[in-house]
Parts: structure tokens; sequence; C-alpha cells
């Protein structure tokens, strides 16, 4: 068991952004547009200054996740597997010891999502953490060991794709998250994605840094 929590330098930053949308008409949820800046440069500003390292989970419209200057990885399982597939995949190039994932249609995503999860894994002797809001899970909000690639690799290749019954396998930290109400609103369909625009001040985007592709 590690002694102490890890620190950003031992944590890579996955967004998942290669499902299907089926709610979504099947679009690529992480570039359509919030505030005029694509959902993935939404992530990229709140995972980035987390982690050391990040990549881009994505199976569709490569170059144009490329373009933002991270990592793209594709499922090795193909057809849309889920994001358990995203996560084994990152899992398989990452060069750091964890990973901290974040999903591409949660524009408020924690600042300090891997700070609260890492210190959780220490506090609760856990494998792994995992965001919630009350008694609601946030599954694609986590901190992994890398480690648990080939237990992920059996699970998936016995052909589950569920996330909470992947999680029942391991001993999950979690972590409750209800001081941000708003951290996990997530947008499965375009009127979700107009009805939030239509709140959001004119002014509030991401992160300058980050740039459109």
């Amino acid at each position: 068991m590690t002694a102490t929590a890890p620190l950003p330098s031992a944590i890579t930053g996955v967004i998942l952004a290669g499902g299907r949308a089926r709610r979504m008409d099947e679009r690529d949820k992480g570039l359509m547009l919030l505030s005029n800046r694509p959902l993935v440069a939404w992530a990229i500003a709140a995972l980035k200054p987390q982690v050391t390292t990040l990549l881009i989970s994505a199976n569709r419209n490569v170059a144009r996740y490329a373009a933002y200057g991270f990592p793209v990885v594709t499922d090795e399982i193909a057809d849309f597997a889920g994001p358990l597939a995203g996560i084994l995949s990152a899992m398989t190039v990452a060069q750091t010891a964890w990973l901290l994932t974040m999903p591409c249609d949660t524009p408020h995503s924690p600042v300090d999502l891997g700070q609260r999860l890492a210190q959780a894994v220490i506090t609760e002797q856990a494998t792994l953490a995992v965001a919630t809001l009350g008694r609601q899970r946030q599954p694609l909000h986590a901190l992994l060991p890398v480690a648990l690639a080939a237990d992920l690799r059996e699970y998936l290749a016995s052909g589950e794709r569920k996330v909470g019954t992947w999680y029942a396998r391991q001993r999950v930290a979690w972590v409750d998250f209800s001081d941000r109400p708003n951290a996990f609103i997530n947008l499965n369909t375009s009127a979700e994605l107009r009805t939030l625009e239509l709140k959001m001040p004119s002014n509030q985007s991401p992160n300058s840094r980050v740039t459109s592709a």
C-alpha cells in the first residue's frame, strides 16, 4: 500500500471522449460547443492543472483531438465497448502509476478532484477512489492504479462492460463532493447542452490557454 497520497507527478489525466453518444444522435460529444468552446476544451482546462501528463481517449476525429497537443488513445476493443475500454487503453500507454479520469461531458468538473481522491485512497486504504455527489456515484471521475490493467482486461474479455460491476471487485473509496453541487452536471442530450448554455454567463469559458482545435 502506498504510504502517501499520489502526487500529480505520479498521475496521468485521461479525458474520456470515446463514446458513441447515442443520445446525442451519435455526434462526437467532445467536439460539441458550449460557449463557443468544444466540451473537450472544458475538460482539459479542469484536468490539466491536476496532473503532469494528459491523454485523450477518443475513437473518432482523432486528428482533431490530437490538435490539442496531447496523445490520443483509441480503444483496443472495437465497436465502442464503453468507458472501461478507454481506461484500459490509457493504462497500457501511461507512464505513471495512476490515472485520473474525467468524462468530456461534465464542463464544471472539480479542479481539486485529484487531490481529494488521492487523499481518500490513503485514508481509507483503498485500491481506487471515485467521486460521489451525496449518494449519486460519479463513476468516471476516478483515480485508478495502472496496476489494475490485467484485472480490467480480464473483466472486459469476459464480455462484461459495466463500470459499477468492475468497481465491485475492488476496494473503493467513495469521496463525497456535495460541497460542489454543480460540478457533475453532465450533458447527454442536445437539449441539456442548450439548457446549460442559456444558464451560463456570456463571458464564462474554460481557461484561455486552452485553444480550440
